[in-house]
């Protein structure tokens, strides 16, 4: 019966230590996260439509977002708060006081002015609408030239099949040679301008396009600063027809020349 009790009695002081141990372990863990996973470092990654300020508030948005682990389990969980232009943002730990923001931004092809709506109507490499806003967003073309009535977000573009999947290999293939002009202009014949500054590019037909694209790509550095008409319409590997119709300088008109005050002194009456 004693040595029973004495069993008891052990158990039940092994049992308060265990506890303890865990408590105390429990206490230091605690601190740890407390103070050593303090956000002291942020890094934006991949944002170029956002200020790096901006996506920093988006994602520290509550008053635990001091904490960096709190911060990584969140949204583990939780998706970021959407914007305009984001696809999604991915939030990773580099150490316990610094953290990653990878931003994947939406990948716009070019955008075209609905006069209904007032605004500027965005769409991908797909042709689907990813976005309607009155920002104009620098290096994305407008599409003139082009009429859509009835435009709804998430879904394509309601333009004639042909025309939409040309118009997507032209943006496509001047967003991978970087050239990206400042507009594309589509004529009665829905042949495309390309406008760089002051110098158009007519393409014609879209024949040939990805090659034209290529090879415009080697002459546009040379005439970016001129002003005219380059003519790719009949442009082809055999005759490589290419012609550069440079606008006249208009010249400004010359101001007659100021009359030099006379040397000769001057009389004085009566002389």
């Amino acid at each position: 019966m004693i040595k029973e009790q004495r069993r008891k009695r052990k158990r039940t002081k092994k049992l308060m230590i265990a506890l303890l141990v865990a408590l105390f372990i429990i206490l230091i863990a605690v601190l740890v996260v407390w103070k050593g996973f303090v956000v002291k470092n942020v890094k934006v990654e991949g944002n170029v439509l956002y200020d790096e300020q901006l996506i920093k508030e988006t994602i520290l948005n509550d008053e635990y977002s001091w904490n960096s682990l709190y911060v990584l389990m969140k949204y583990m969980f939780v998706d970021a708060e959407e914007l305009p232009f984001i696809d999604t943002m991915e939030v990773k730990m580099t150490n316990p006081q610094s953290l990653t923001i990878t931003v994947y931004e939406k990948g716009m092809m070019g955008y075209l002015y609905i006069q209904a709506l007032t605004e500027n109507v965005y769409f991908d490499k797909d042709g689907f609408v990813v976005e309607t806003s009155k920002r104009v967003i620098e290096d994305i073309p407008r599409i003139d030239g082009i009429s859509c009535e009835e435009i709804v977000l998430y879904e394509q573009l309601p333009v004639e099949e042909q025309l939409l999947r040309q118009l997507l290999t032209l943006t496509q293939s001047l967003k991978r040679e970087k050239l990206e002009p400042d507009s594309i202009n589509y004529s009665v014949e829905n042949e495309p301008i390309l406008y760089y500054g002051k110098v158009a590019v007519r393409l014609g037909t879209m024949e040939n396009l990805t090659l034209k694209v290529e090879h415009l790509s080697k002459i546009l550095p040379s005439i970016k600063d001129m002003a005219g008409v380059l003519h790719m319409e009949n442009w082809t590997e055999e005759s490589k027809n290419i012609i550069f119709e440079q606008a006249p300088k208009v010249e400004e008109p010359a101001t007659e020349p100021e009359e030099a005050p006379s040397s000769e002194p001057e009389s004085e009456p009566g002389e």
